[in-house]
């Protein structure tokens, strides 16, 4: 049995993964751990937890990789720092001694790491470094129902490059084309993340889902920042730009462009400027991106499409991709961030450096991106009992029986079930759950429970047989990263006097049947559910249909704004006693919040920073 250990760390998302003659046993990312998002730092728990599932001691591991090439990286700051002194010299002072004391020589820095968890592993000679967007290629190609496919690649920056085309064919894999920094549509996008005043590497999907109450009118101010070919490659004119040596993302010229400062989000709120902001530069994103797509489909000639990258969380581009119907076949990795990476190392490790065969399966190999930590009935019992829940332990039938019946009397509910999902989005383990029916729902999620900005939209899970009575959608969408529309004899169309609402103003109209899940623009971000992939979740989805009629139900993370999705049954008790949640559902046990002791009341709003 030959075991290889996947890392991706030091940036942002750090996680593990560990393969097992080239299966995904397990992966996961660090900040479910630490409870700290995004953590950067080397990612121990996460290794911890691989290890222990896989059943392995360091030691016993074949092979370790890490996601990216550190001297390649140390390349480019030091050539990027160059080229535009002395104006970087304040964030080259910065860098550099972080660098030169951890950075630089990573091989050594992770020997040190590794040896923590095992005082029998002895030597560096196992670890190995993989290129960073041949690492995100891998993640989506390998695990992939595919035999042969382009791959594209769009994030922030690796080494050098932001972009990147590779073709993938049975067991290999090679990068054919790049665009380099500091010309990189994930910088693009994260700098229009700063100017409205999200968080850069975080707020990018809060950017998306602002954008459907905004017009575009700025679209041809955001042309003005780069130079866009027809085949959708392009340049940024740095003169706007700051990120390059700088320790902003934009600059006063682009603030001249676009008339404003960026928004200060601790006293400033969001206008309907920020909101065609929004609109704008997702537009621009959806045309680069569907201009790169066709034109590799023209080049390359090849029916199936695999996307990864931070960029390929951007599901609304993700969905016109689908339909304007340039390939075949579209697969994206559930972990396209750098979170992914660890697993892309280990598979082309496996794959293209010691060129072991591939068997494809015709639904993908992520296991439903099931593959985090899992808790059995008497784990949780005993978690519950020493945090002082109240709770009530059904069978199985009960159990689906009343939570279903809890969803359609519009009870919000926490639902912690089987391994926990690896990747950004809840699917249906550590989820919070809502009747879509609601008309009050999506602002009481946002408000009471997320505690977040209510212009957030929500998922809709829905049973894949039923997928295109609703949607205008007939693929698998497992993994929550396409967006369709809902089907028209659904909708409730506006009146002339709610066609000319402003921005907010927009998001408590009744839109459709299923208005908890209808975003502003009649689109959803749709989760398919099938009984193959998550049983439990299934039959609690045919029950409230059964109730109900409607095959359809609420789907958001198990956590609170600027929270990681809870990982333990602790962290979810927690979350539930810190929020307005009315139930928590956790493995065969039933929590009702009425029946808690007030005493263990949290206050959760202040519980975390902010993202």
């Amino acid at each position: 049995m030959s075991s290889i250990l996947g890392i991706s760390a030091f940036f942002h998302d750090s996680a593990a993964c560990i393969l097992k003659d080239g299966e995904i046993i397990a992966a996961a990312q660090e900040e479910r751990f630490t409870r700290k998002k995004h953590d950067p730092n080397y990612p121990h728990n996460a290794i911890e937890f691989v290890l222990k599932y896989a059943n392995l001691k360091l030691s016993e591991v074949d092979k370790i990789v890490f996601f990216e090439k550190p001297f390649l990286k140390f390349e480019r700051l030091l050539e990027t720092y160059v080229a535009f002194a002395p104006k970087g010299f304040v964030s080259f002072a910065k860098a550099m001694p972080i660098w030169i004391k951890e950075k630089l020589f990573q091989k050594n820095l992770l020997f040190n790491k590794l040896k923590q968890h095992d005082q029998n592993y002895k030597s560096d000679q196992n670890i190995f470094f993989s290129d960073h967007h041949l690492s995100h290629a891998a993640s989506a190609f390998f695990p992939s129902p595919f035999d042969e496919a382009v791959v594209l690649t769009a994030d922030g920056v690796g080494e050098w490059a932001t972009t990147t085309v590779a073709v993938g064919k049975n067991n290999k894999l090679e990068i054919k084309k790049e665009i380099h920094f500091p010309h990189s549509l994930g910088l693009l996008y994260s700098a229009f993340t700063y100017y409205t005043g999200f968080k850069v590497n975080s707020g990018e999907y809060k950017l998306m889902g602002l954008a459907p109450y905004g017009n575009p009118i700025y679209e041809e101010k955001v042309k003005q920042l780069l130079d866009l070919k027809e085949d959708g490659t392009f340049r940024l004119n740095q003169k706007y730009f700051n990120y390059a040596t700088g320790l902003t993302m934009t600059n006063k010229n682009f603030d001249k462009l676009f008339g404003q400062k960026p928004r200060n989000p601790k006293n400033e709120k969001i206008t309907q400027f920020h909101m065609d902001i929004a609109s704008s530069i997702q537009k621009v994103t959806e045309e680069i991106m569907i201009n790169l797509v066709k034109s590799i489909r023209k080049e390359y000639g090849i029916n199936n499409l695999c996307l990864a990258g931070g960029v390929a969380l951007n599901c609304v581009a993700n969905g016109k991709i689908l339909k304007e119907k340039i390939f075949d076949n579209i697969w994206i990795q559930p972990a396209a961030g750098d979170a992914g990476g660890s697993l892309g190392a280990a598979l082309a490790l496996w794959h293209i450096d010691l060129g072991n065969k591939r068997s494809v399966d015709p639904n993908d190999d992520m296991k439903g991106s099931y593959l985090g930590p899992e808790y059995n009935q008497d784990e949780i019992e005993n978690d519950l009992k020493i945090a002082g829940a109240n709770f009530e332990t059904l069978n199985y039938d009960e159990l689906i029986d009343k939570t279903a019946q809890l969803l359609s009397n519009e009870k919000a509910i926490g639902w912690f079930q089987g391994r926990m999902e690896f990747g950004p989005r809840a699917l249906g383990s550590r989820s919070i759950l809502g009747d879509p029916r609601s008309d009050k729902m999506q602002k009481n999620l946002n408000l009471k429970v997320k505690y977040r900005e209510s212009f957030r939209p929500f998922a809709p899970s829905i049973l894949r047989e039923d997928l295109s009575t609703w949607f205008d959608m007939n693929v698998d969408s497992s993994y929550m990263l396409l967006v369709a529309n809902i089907n028209s004899d659904k909708k409730i169309e506006m009146t002339n006097e709610q066609k000319n609402l402003f921005g907010i103003d927009k998001l408590n109209i009744k839109r459709s049947k299923i208005p908890a899940v209808t975003h502003v623009d009649y689109s959803a971000r749709v989760q398919t559910v099938t009984k193959n992939i998550n049983k439990r979740y299934y039959d609690l989805i045919s029950k409230f249909k059964e109730k109900t009629g409607c095959p359809v139900i609420v789907n958001t993370s198990f956590n609170v704004r600027g929270e990681p999705i809870v990982n333990t049954p602790t962290d979810a008790f927690n979350c539930f006693m810190g929020t307005e949640l009315d139930y928590l559902v956790i493995g065969n046990c039933i929590l009702d919040k009425s029946k808690q002791d007030k005493g263990l009341k949290k206050d959760y709003t202040k519980e975390f920073e902010l993202d």
